[in-house]
């Protein structure tokens, strides 16, 4: 990726994010729920009791599951690159969170050069970036010896059906349209949809995204000195990607039992040597 088109797609992503920040911080979409919601159920069988832990949250946007380490006794710090979503971040939330603006890959050096005991992050940060490989480095220098890396992620099959539906196919068909593996590097898209309700963008609707495999996330956390320790596949989504889907016990949605069972977020855990 030639440095300058890199630096122009980063730009764009901020402003990107920029603009989505105050209609996610005014939507029901995240008033409606608790912190504590926007967690599967199985992740805190992987992350176990956070209290009195080092939790740095990486791409955290408004910190909305921050908060939820910071509710259970947890060390909370949340990074993100877009300033606006940090300042409404610190907004929606109580001096128990500490947030830092900064580009993940920056991470390091913006926490200075503290390690924490869980490295948190996902629900659709992988896609914003293009080097997974320096991406794992950096988890890796941000671990204790022994500390947790914890991602969350829309599985790569999701992105390959549509995280949200194109508008020349029926919304609730099961067709693939886009990659899943990586290799075509950053895909352009445009669009004023936020993914929450609210008012769509009046500017900035120019976003790049990156397709990651579970492969190259797998292989850039072992290449990095990690070691996979967790890998959990599930059909479930904290929102109705499809009009037929039907709420779990948790209050998420699933694909109705009619339909083939298919992967649509997994958790992937990983640590750091001692």
């Amino acid at each position: 990726m030639d440095s300058d088109d890199g630096l122009d797609q980063l730009l764009a992503n901020r402003g990107n994010w920029d603009a989505r920040a105050p209609i996610h911080a005014a939507s029901e979409f995240y008033s409606n729920h608790d912190s504590s919601y926007w967690f599967a159920p199985f992740e805190w069988d992987a992350l176990g009791d956070v209290r009195d832990r080092d939790v740095l949250h990486l791409q955290c946007h408004l910190g909305t599951e921050t908060i939820e380490f910071a509710k259970r006794g947890a060390t909370a710090v949340g990074l993100d690159f877009s300033p606006a979503s940090i300042r409404h971040a610190r907004e929606l939330t109580t001096d128990t969170v500490e947030y830092v603006c900064a580009d993940v890959y920056d991470a390091p050096n913006a926490v200075g050069h503290r390690q924490f005991d869980i490295v948190y992050t996902g629900k659709g940060a992988l896609c914003y970036l293009p080097d997974l490989p320096r991406w794992a480095a950096v988890l890796a220098e941000l671990l204790r010896p022994g500390g947790l890396v914890y991602i969350v992620e829309f599985h790569p099959l999701l992105h390959s059906l549509g995280p949200t539906p194109p508008a020349e196919v029926d919304p609730d068909s099961l067709v693939l349209h886009d990659d899943y593996l990586e290799g075509r590097g950053a895909q352009r898209r445009d669009s004023d949809h936020t993914y929450t309700d609210g008012p769509g963008l009046t500017s900035d609707t120019t976003v790049y995204e990156w397709r990651h495999g579970l492969g190259e996330v797998i292989n850039a956390l072992i290449g990095a000195g990690l070691r996979i320790t967790d890998l959990t596949e599930t059909e479930m989504l904290p929102w109705p990607r499809w009009s037929h889907m039907i709420r779990t016990d948790n209050g998420w949605f699933r694909l109705p039992p009619t339909d083939p069972i298919i992967p649509l977020l997994y958790g992937l855990a990983a640590t750091k040597p001692t």
